[in-house]
């Protein structure tokens, strides 16, 4: 490790001969700002009051957002290496479980996260119960699950070792009082807007490193969390593990340029851009969402059959389910098998379902555009 500039933080030298980065406390950071910056602060803040505003008025707003989760859930592991998609979630994968599991848990991290903002304030105890949730039964459950590390740890290729790694976070006595400083910072008021307040908590927290596994994804769920307690959001329809995937070069770069430059107004600005991007993919997911129920609700109400509530109350388990066989709509709807052949047939008919395969029997459907409407960016 090599330091071009002190502003972010400094090294120090462990007795076992090795040097760790020790960050500085963020209260003593200045940012500079520039036309740019107070330019994408301002778009950032009105774009997600707009998409606040619309995501109020979601018809079905907790099945969405559920759905929406789960995808925020799949790329937030993919980043961390698993080998699993939003259809292998849907479909419950029998040959992925383990992967899936992970991602099961972390959707219900970042629903427990929610439900604790009623009891605790964002702090270390928050991060730790949290954590806990993440690591509960799935890789990673061996190191300490909910517990900060009490060893060293580094960031770099596989098979690297304290002495080659990339990035080594502060020592365990370092750590403790960076940790410490973060929390006061958290839960201070102060004059930092609060956009440019949590990409510098994720930033610090990723620098710090304080659990020995799942340090991650943990940083990527503290920022709608943080959105959600600081009320600029209603429901949690704002990630950026999207925007971290789709740009992992230059956010990886930019988290190490803080530290060795002290690049904070570069990486506060991609932070920003990762808000507005990720803001208005989420106001075009809803709209084409909304759009086809519009589409459905038309068709549907085309139809010249009898019984036309049935249909409706199919369409409502596939917002649920999108992957299904007769069988599962059957056990729903409670109707006869002749009458769940005839409204899949019909389903088919409007282009509304597709089979996923060419099985005279136990045949699996999937609710296809709704499906494509919110896979992208979650392929493998």
């Amino acid at each position: 490790m090599k330091l071009y500039s002190n502003r972010a933080g400094s090294l120090y030298h462990v007795q076992s001969d090795y040097d760790c980065y020790v960050p500085n406390s963020l209260f003593n950071i200045e940012i500079k700002y520039d036309d740019e910056l107070i330019d994408l602060l301002t778009n950032a803040n009105n774009i997600i009051g707009k998409l606040d505003g619309i995501s109020t008025n979601l018809p079905d707003r907790d099945l969405f957002i559920s759905m929406y989760v789960e995808k925020e859930a799949v790329v937030s592991s993919q980043i961390e290496g698993t080998q699993a998609s939003l259809s292998d979630v849907l479909q419950k994968d029998s040959n992925k479980v383990k992967e899936t599991e992970e991602i099961v848990n972390y959707v219900h991290a970042l629903n427990y996260g929610i439900e604790l903002l009623d009891k605790l304030p964002i702090s270390i105890r928050y991060f730790k119960e949290i954590h806990k949730e993440l690591l509960k039964g799935v890789r990673g459950e061996s190191k300490n699950p909910g517990e900060l590390r009490h060893s060293q740890n580094w960031i770099g290729p596989q098979g690297c070792n304290l002495y080659n790694a990339t990035f080594i976070p502060p020592s365990v006595d370092k750590m403790k009082d960076a940790l410490n400083d973060l929390e006061i910072y958290m839960n201070e008021n102060t004059s930092i807007p609060q956009l440019i307040k949590i990409a510098l908590i994720h930033y610090q927290f990723e620098t710090i490193h304080p659990f020995l596994d799942g340090n991650g994804r943990l940083g990527r769920l503290m920022i709608p969390l943080w959105l959600k307690e600081k009320n600029y959001l209603s429901n949690p329809l704002l990630y950026l593990s999207l925007y971290f995937k789709q740009n992992r070069t230059e956010y990886y770069g930019l988290l190490m340029d803080v530290r060795f430059k002290g690049k904070y107004e570069e990486w506060i600005k991609f932070f920003l851009k990762g808000i507005i991007e990720m803001s208005n993919n989420s106001i075009e997911t809803i709209s084409q969402i909304q759009n086809l129920m519009s589409n459905i609700n038309d068709k549907l109400e085309n139809l010249n059959i009898r019984n036309k509530e049935n249909y409706y109350n199919a369409i409502k388990y596939l917002y649920m389910h999108p992957y299904f066989d007769s069988t599962d709509l059957r056990e729903y709807l409670s109707l006869t098998k002749p009458t769940i052949s005839k409204i899949i047939n019909e389903l088919i008919n409007l282009n509304i379902i597709s089979s996923l395969d060419n099985k005279q029997r136990y045949v699996k459907y999937y609710f296809k555009d709704y499906v494509e409407i919110l896979e992208k960016g979650a392929e493998l």
